[in-house]
């Protein structure tokens, strides 16, 4: 069974910063994507920053600058360290796994308090 794992979300207030981490248990050669999307309290769900297996990396306007989405591939973990905390940065901010069917985590819950 595929495991998509993350960790790393909390409270912190606004200006601040937190780190995301997601392990898979999907072969690293298998992967095409991993991404990291969020929806918000009464939003639907958004991609927030992927990396392709090549490394290329993409990010949402809204956190261009701020946040930086980073892998290690030995530990088929990505991460994204997300700076300059806002509070409508405010979600549940889940893992997607490209490789090549979609598989998702369960959520990290991010608030940021202003």
């Amino acid at each position: 069974q595929v495991q998509v794992v993350e960790s790393g979300g909390g409270l912190v207030q606004a200006g601040g910063s937190l780190r995301l981490s997601c392990t898979t248990s999907v072969s690293i050669f298998s992967i095409n994507s991993m991404g990291w999307y969020r929806r918000a309290p009464g939003k639907q769900r958004e991609l927030v920053a992927i990396i392709t297996s090549g490394g290329s990396t993409n990010y949402a306007d809204s956190v261009k600058g701020r946040f930086t989405i980073s892998r290690d591939i030995a530990k088929n973990t990505v991460y994204l360290q997300m700076n300059s905390l806002k509070p409508e940065d405010t979600a549940v901010y889940h893992c997607n796994v490209v490789a090549p069917f979609n598989y998702w985590g369960q959520g990290t819950q991010v608030t940021v308090s202003s």
